[in-house]
């Protein structure tokens, strides 16, 4: 067990690491100061401070002064009803929130009024002295950045993930030491998604909060995987997937405490989260209760649609023809909406074998974002510059550009043409030999419904026509020789109502 001084000096350590990386630091709310002398050796010292009302989380960073002469200052943190952990010498930043903490700490509410930061003098010489300094920064909704401190991997790119999983803390399950079945700890999925070769995941719980804190907890150790927190939303009316939330939300719609889908999407959005209907293609009823998406819905309030669901896939012997949400995903962007679409496992079983449906990674949604970060992926899942991999390969790749009077815009984007301007389109498909390129959307019948025959391995095809000015919207699929999936690209959008020209 290590003392307290070699605690301290391992503290002293991390938070000049953290300094040393650059982490972006908020500036903070209270600032608290404070001297301890030899009198306060072997003493406990409470300071209080107030926390506000609306606060949803609290950061503490905590300095002092003399570790030359072995000074020691522990700490720990009690709120106006109870004791909320002791940290001692091995933290010098923590964390508490409602749904999760620091490990050390315990969530829970963030009451307003009086709470106290306890420190403790495990030693402190007779002559000595120590300078404290504690600052606090709250928190409230919709400006939560993520567990990671940083984001994992610097710069713009392709980042592969899983955007729908469960665990034990839902109804995920798998096989115990003992052979039989029980809940699927977390970190078994996780440990999946890191084999699959993935950068991020969003686990989705069903309505359930707890795994937030699991989730802190283990991103220092999946230092190279991006861990989301999201819920999946089930309701009798549809099941929704929350990205990057981890305030409370109502899920009982229909009753007093959500009377409507507005009332839950006024929570999301005040959270900042990305909100995507999920597996609408699926049947309700016995087999899979409220599956279908039947709720009154604005979708002007909706950023994504899971238009691959493993779990769907896995019902159908890997077709995609059958419980796809690709007909009611076209269907919204028939009716002008702007919307991406996702796709995400479903996976139930940490331990399914990779070649499956509905095995971790399978399907994977492939990102492009600023860096490996929860604000740049969220803002990749809004900007739509998307594409799911249905196999979830480490190789098979898809992108699309258009141009026309001077513009371009990836997938996601909005192209202005007026009628007579000539668009120019550029598919780049990489990793699907013997696949075949199609098109679809209401522009595809004028370039011709399929761009081609058999694909190379890597592979950059040119296609270009004469825009009649009217609305629409146009993307790309790779399918294999059987005719299923393997690629599915999200929309450019061409004279988009209500989208006023660059």
């Amino acid at each position: 067990m290590l003392s307290s001084a070699a605690r301290a000096f391992l503290a002293a350590i991390l938070a000049a690491a953290l300094l040393g990386a650059g982490v972006a630091r908020a500036e903070p709310d209270l600032t608290l100061r404070g001297t301890m002398t030899g009198a306060d050796h072997q003493t406990y010292r409470e300071v209080p401070f107030r926390v506000p009302r609306s606060v949803t989380r609290l950061t503490v960073e905590f300095e002092y002064t003399g570790r030359e002469q072995r000074s020691v200052i522990d700490l720990g943190l009690r709120d106006p009803q109870r004791f909320r952990g002791w940290s001692g010498g091995n933290k010098a930043r923590f964390t508490v929130a409602e749904t999760f903490a620091t490990p050390s700490y315990l969530p829970g509410p963030l009451i307003p009024g009086e709470w106290k930061l306890i420190l403790g003098v495990p030693n402190l010489r007779k002559d000595a002295r120590a300078d404290y300094v504690a600052k606090i920064t709250f928190g409230r909704a919709g400006d939560f950045q993520g567990f990671a401190e940083a984001p994992l991997k610097a710069g713009p790119g392709w980042w592969r993930g899983d955007l729908h999983l469960h665990t034990g803390h839902s109804d995920g399950s798998c096989a115990n030491r003992a052979g039989g079945r029980g809940p699927c700890p977390l970190h078994l999925t996780l440990e999946a998604a890191a084999a699959r070769g993935l950068d991020f995941v969003a686990v989705t719980e069903h309505n359930a909060t707890s795994h937030h804190q699991a989730l802190a907890e283990l991103q220092p150790h999946f230092s190279d995987l991006l861990l989301i927190p999201g819920r999946e939303i089930t309701t009798f009316f549809g099941h929704a997937n929350v990205f990057g939330s981890v305030e409370p939300l109502d899920f009982q719609l229909g009753g007093p405490r959500a009377p409507t889908l507005d009332a839950i999407l006024d929570q999301a959005e005040r959270a900042g989260a990305v909100v995507s209907i999920n597996h609408p293609g699926m049947p309700s009823g016995e087999v899979c209760m409220g599956c279908g998406w039947t709720a009154k819905t604005d979708y002007a309030r909706i950023q994504g649609v899971e238009v691959v669901n493993g779990g769907s896939l896995a019902q159908t012997g890997g077709s995609d023809a059958l419980l796809s949400g690709v007909p009611f995903w076209e269907a919204r962007l028939a009716e002008g909406r702007r919307i991406t679409a996702l796709g995400g496992s479903d996976n139930h079983d940490a331990a399914k074998a990779a070649d499956q449906a509905s095995a971790v990674g399978a399907p994977t949604t492939v990102v492009w974002a600023e860096n490996l970060s929860q604000p740049a992926i969220l803002a990749g899942l809004r900007s739509g510059r998307v594409f799911i991999d249905v196999a979830g390969t480490k190789d098979r790749h898809i992108d699309v550009t258009a141009t026309a009077g001077g513009q371009a815009v990836a997938m996601g984007g909005d192209l202005h043409a007026p009628a007579g301007t000539a668009v120019a389109i550029e598919i780049a498909v990489k990793g699907a030999a013997g696949g075949r390129l199609v098109l679809a959307g209401p522009a595809a019948g004028k370039v011709g419904g399929e761009a081609g025959g058999t694909l190379s391995a890597d592979e950059t095809r040119r296609l270009t026509w004469t825009s009649d000015g009217g609305a629409g919207w146009l993307r790309a699929e790779v399918r294999g020789p059987d005719g299923r999936l393997w690629l599915l690209g999200n929309p450019i959008y061409l004279n988009r109502p209500g989208v006023a020209a660059r």
